[in-house]
């Protein structure tokens, strides 16, 4: 009798184990595609920013063409962009225009001094640092599946049902890495 109970405990265990880390897997890549809707939102915002900002800094940097329709251009390839590696370039150049563009305003007292384009830059700066906040938090979340899909036993489990590791949102231009210079006195 106990040698037909112990074989049973022992595949009992070996179920619930199972068990638990398909479905550790399954909540950690959910987790990922939380973490990856936030990022989503604020980049929507950015996005939904950027024209306003624009607009309000046209009327008084005429000479500046180029630099807005560069952040325009700009805007709309973040926006088509798809996948994570895309959307990470495609985003990175935005930052990049971005940041170029609040350097020109130096040059523009009036503009600087427009209670709009203040309130618009405010705005698009707390977007940015909600952006670098919900990305670590994305990364973050990708470095724990990763690491539960290459682990053993659950890179067992997880060879079975095929997870893929997931794609670090990571900044591709080395000029986003460094910080722009901005004043905004």
């Amino acid at each position: 009798m106990i040698i037909l109970i112990i074989p049973l405990i022992i595949i009992a265990i070996i179920v619930v184990a199972f068990i638990g880390i398909y479905n550790s897997l399954i909540r950690l890549r959910n987790q990922v595609k939380n973490a990856w809707s936030q990022i989503d939102v604020q980049l929507k915002r950015r996005h939904d920013l950027i024209p306003n900002l624009v607009e309000t800094a046209k009327g008084y940097m005429k000479h500046e063409r180029q630099t807005l329709e560069h952040i325009t251009e700009a805007r709309s390839r973040a926006m088509k962009a798809e996948g994570i590696g895309q959307r990470s370039q495609a985003e990175g150049e935005l930052s990049g225009a971005l940041s170029r563009f609040l350097v020109v305003v130096e040059n523009y007292p009036d503009l600087k001094a427009n209670q709009n384009f203040l309130s618009l830059q405010e705005e698009l700066t707390s977007t940015e640092n909600r952006i670098g906040y919900a990305r670590q938090s994305y990364n973050d979340q990708v470095l724990f599946f990763n690491n539960k899909i290459q682990m053993f036993p659950s890179n067992i489990i997880a060879g079975m049902f095929n997870f893929t590791a997931g794609e670090f949102f990571e900044i591709e231009d080395q000029g986003e890495r460094d910080v722009p210079k901005v004043d905004f006195s």
